[in-house]
């Protein structure tokens, strides 16, 4: 857990992603980045010089193995409060459009739902749990498909909703998480999207994994380049 609180503690200040006093909705999955996210979080709160309150929240997106009972559970592990909605996203997405390319779709959908509860909750701000291997795959998808120079913001703040995005792992190497998943015996959600393994973001990191093995330095040198260039990571 320090190596992980080192890198968080380090994107949260650079970016200034917390204030005294605010109300934090942690995005929690079930998967390895969400878990350790919010195991950070809680671990942060005992020595962080900024006082924060934090909750959890998570969408159940209609697939037959989201596991509500697996997430409370982890919740109550580390005494946070869990707050769940249920979502018709899987019957919009798969069944009545049939998107062949739904993962857009569907987290503009579920972000709508994680944001209604955050309002409900009064919280002002949102925690999302990309690390630095999705913030370099996302440059590469926006580069190759779009054409464009960009990746998601370390921090955003949502006129509509005055509500600010976080990301508090993007200095955070995914592998740094599959080690403290591995060493702490963590379990984590099964898969439940059928797109799981065979999105274009999937093809990303096969092709930063292939291009690494004779380019060592390549990770260090796209986030440098993201760091140097594009104006809100500067």
């Amino acid at each position: 857990m320090q190596r992980i609180l080192s890198y968080m503690r380090k994107a949260l200040e650079d970016y200034k992603m917390i204030n005294e006093g605010d109300k934090i909705a942690i995005c929690l999955s079930g998967g390895k980045d969400s878990i350790t996210m919010l195991h950070a979080f809680k671990a942060l709160q005992r020595f962080y010089p900024k006082k924060f309150d934090i909750i959890a929240v998570s969408v159940n997106p209609g697939f037959e193995f989201f596991d509500t009972l697996f997430l409370q559970n982890i919740c109550n592990k580390v005494d946070i409060p869990l707050f769940i909605e249920n979502s018709n996203a899987k019957q919009i997405v798969f069944d009545i459009r049939k998107e062949k390319n739904p993962c857009s779709l569907c987290a503009n959908l579920r972000r709508g739902v994680i944001n209604s509860i955050a309002i409900r909750e009064r919280c002002n701000k949102i925690a999302l749990g990309h690390n630095q291997d999705d913030v370099l795959e996302t440059f590469l998808l926006n580069l190759l498909y779009t054409g464009s120079i960009n990746t998601f913001s370390p921090i955003s703040y949502m006129d509509r909703t005055k509500i600010t995005l976080i990301r508090p792992l993007i200095y955070t190497p995914e592998k740094e998480i599959k080690r403290y998943v591995k060493k702490n015996g963590i379990t984590v959600m099964p898969k439940v999207c059928p797109m799981d393994g065979k999105s274009k973001r999937e093809d990303m990191k096969q092709l930063i994994f292939t291009l690494t093995k004779n380019i060592p330095s390549l990770k260090a040198n796209l986030f440098g380049a993201i760091q140097r260039n594009l104006p809100d990571w500067k």
